[in-house]
């Protein structure tokens, strides 16, 4: 199975890099830096190494609590980030650009067995730890090869994706059954997990509950409150394609829409300006972050065309509506919400993050509705009635902060594997 895998990745590999290369016209960060795609890398590299693979800005930012603890326990070494996204890359130097050069941020390279060696010959990494669920066969098997032990930490796999695995299930247990140790987010994750060949999944939790905000998007949020005023925010967090449609049509045909600012922030930076023509063909009256700072008082909707500044959005909102949850893209991870004291609200489309997502309804941290039309209805109540509102954020900052620890499970599991 392994070897049709290898033949359909060298057939598709033309058309890969024509999609890459298109990409870069909307973001140029996806035409630099193409031969660590090879395993082409421009410095030498020495000492010790311990890598993690987080393929793009989520699983980047959930790294931070292990990448501060291992950074922490291991102080002589090197820590080598991989990433598949520029927006993952751009995202570990902001995060962890205050190490220097003991983080290194690179490409991983497409999953052909002789780059996959070549990269690892490059670093000798001590352990490959890979985040959630960014699993490559061939990097699996060239990891064994050369004796580096693998870590799936963070690690989920909702029903959905398990399906998909079960139809190549050989495959899938010869890869998920090369790793040492996994350690999964919810017992429902790791009963997945096994089920694909994963040996005896550990649960430790979710890395995110550990994640403290920035105090620096902290004091920006509350830079940007105290200069907007006392006028209410309902932020659209990470929404995806389609989505910001339908909140700005439910926006505008909602008859308090000019007592409070709306936010969107898109997921994905090469749609921003996608967003802004959205709103402005309604005749909604738009500001952008990039280009006008903090929107006046003129603006009734703002356009958070920024990478890295999600806790400021949510210390500056007042209830957040999450996007990937209104059409069957599967849900946002709601922690980073919740650990900042706002009121979520989701669609009905959260089987990516099912388990955090039900756990902070159950906990009255937020709400589901159906269409987004509803959630806006509810969302404009809330701003009316500062007591719930204020007891729906308190409920979701005790939910991120009784879930927390699954850095210190982690470091535990990895640490024989780095020490032996």
């Amino acid at each position: 199975m392994r070897l049709i895998y290898t033949l359909l990745w060298v057939i598709a590999l033309p058309a890969v890099m024509a999609r890459l290369l298109w990409r870069s016209r909307r973001q140029p960060g996806y035409a630099s830096a193409i031969g660590e795609r090879f395993g082409r890398y421009a410095t030498p590299f020495d000492g010790p190494c311990l890598w993690l693979h987080a393929v793009s800005v989520g699983e980047t930012r959930a790294a931070q609590p292990l990448v501060d603890a291992l950074a922490l326990r291991y102080p002589t070494h090197r820590i080598v980030l991989t990433h598949m996204t520029p927006t993952g890359r751009e995202t570990a130097q902001s995060v962890f650009g205050r190490y220097g050069e003991r983080v290194v941020s690179v490409y991983l390279p497409y999953d052909l067995p002789w780059l996959q060696r070549r990269f690892l010959r490059h670093f000798s990494p001590q352990i490959g730890i890979v985040m959630e669920t960014e699993v490559w066969p061939n990097l699996m098997a060239a990891c064994q090869d050369l004796g580096v032990p693998c870590a799936l930490v963070n690690a989920r796999l909702s029903a959905r994706s398990a399906g998909r695995y079960r139809r190549l299930i050989a495959l899938a247990r010869e890869t998920f059954g090369r790793f040492a140790v996994v350690a999964a987010q919810s017992e429902g994750d790791a009963a997945r997990l096994q089920q694909i060949g994963a040996h005896a999944p550990v649960v430790t939790g979710n890395l995110k509950f550990d994640m403290a905000l920035p105090p620096a998007a902290l004091t920006l949020g509350a830079d940007w409150r105290s200069r907007i005023g006392p006028q209410p925010v309902i932020l659209a967090a990470s929404t995806r394609e389609g989505e910001e449609a339908l909140i700005l049509d439910a926006f505008l045909a909602h008859a308090a829409r000019d007592t409070a600012l709306l936010v969107i922030v898109p997921r994905h930076p090469q749609r921003f300006d996608d967003v802004a023509r959205l709103a402005t063909e309604r005749g909604l009256r738009l500001a952008r972050r990039s280009t006008d700072g903090v929107p006046d008082a003129n603006a009734q909707v703002w356009l958070g065309d920024s990478m890295g500044e999600m806790a400021a959005y949510y210390t500056l909102a007042d209830v957040v509506l999450m996007g990937g949850s209104w059409l069957p893209f599967g849900g946002q991870n709601l922690i980073e919400c919740c650990a900042a004291g706002r009121p979520v609200l989701l669609g009905p489309h959260t089987y990516n993050f099912s388990d955090a997502s039900d756990a902070a309804l159950d906990a009255g941290a937020g709400l589901r509705f159906g269409t987004v039309p509803d959630a806006l209805r509810e969302a404009f109540e809330l701003l009316g009635d500062t007591p719930r509102r204020k007891a729906m954020g308190e409920a979701g900052r005790r939910f991120a902060h009784q879930h927390g620890g699954a850095t210190a499970r982690t470091v535990a599991l990895l640490t024989p594997l780095i020490d032996g």
